[in-house]
């Protein structure tokens, strides 16, 4: 069974009469995070930040995507970015097994056949962070242009560690 929007629209109507306004784009603290879609994690909320002052792009996993690559590029030369954070977190589903082995979950779960879909899956969080921030860090549009760090939020303690 699907449903509509219209409680979604409700709610944006309430949110329109007092939203912030006449924000310019750019990242006025300066910081872009790359972290993951799961909903228990506040990008903004949890680095201390405002509506305004940083640019967030989530992925599955957190992992720099082709998407999230051309986004920090962007942020970095056009919105004001020198800061980069890449986040991974705790009980992550992207972190439970292989691009396999989640297609076999869908698979038993929902009857949906993923073929050979890339989904970006890795146990090996860390490996994975180092080298996303490693990316970042030399690639020629980014290197020398903003700060790259990688880090693990913890979704029970909500505590954030530097790792990279």
């Amino acid at each position: 069974m699907t449903r509509d929007f219209n409680d979604l629209l409700a709610a944006n109507l309430r949110y329109a009469t007092q939203a912030p306004r006449n924000f310019d784009g750019i990242a006025h603290a300066g910081i872009a995070v790359v972290t993951c879609m799961d909903s228990r994690l506040q990008p903004l909320e949890m680095l201390g930040l405002y509506v305004g002052e940083a640019k967030i792009l989530r992925t599955p996993g957190g992992r720099v995507t082709p998407d999230a690559l051309v986004g920090c590029i962007l942020g970095v030369h056009l919105l004001h970015v020198d800061r980069i954070l890449v986040i991974a977190h705790t009980r992550c589903a992207m972190a439970s097994g292989s691009d396999a082995e989640i297609r076999e979950r869908i698979l038993a779960a929902t009857g949906t056949d993923l073929g050979d879909l890339q989904i970006g899956a890795t146990a090996d969080q860390e490996p994975a962070l180092a080298a996303d921030v490693e990316l970042l860090r030399t690639h020629p549009a980014l290197s020398g242009k903003a700060t790259v760090g990688g880090f693990l939020y913890d979704v029970d303690s909500g505590l954030l560690r530097w790792l990279v």
